[in-house]
C-alpha cells in the first residue's frame, strides 16, 4: 500500500506539488509537518491523504479564524 497527497488550490482544483509515496500513514503525516508551510506558500490551501485511490482525509493548510 503506497500513501501520498493530492495537493489543492483555492477552488479546489489540484495543483502542483512533489510527486511523494510513502510506505505509512505515519511516514506521510511526519512528512506534511515538516513541509506544509512551504506547500502554502507556493498556492495550495488544501491536502489530501490518499491510500491508493482512497482519500483517507482532507486537511486545509490556511490559518484558522480566531
Amino acid at each position: 500500500m503506497a500513501w501520498s497527497w493530492r495537493y489543492e488550490g483555492t477552488n479546489g482544483d489540484a495543483v502542483d506539488g512533489p510527486s511523494e509515496s510513502f510506505g505509512s500513514q505515519a511516514d506521510a503525516e511526519s512528512w506534511i509537518g515538516q513541509t506544509w508551510r512551504e506547500l502554502a506558500a507556493s498556492g495550495v490551501t488544501s491536502v489530501a491523504l490518499v491510500e491508493d485511490d482512497r482519500v483517507e482525509y482532507r486537511m486545509s493548510l490556511l490559518p484558522t479564524a480566531e
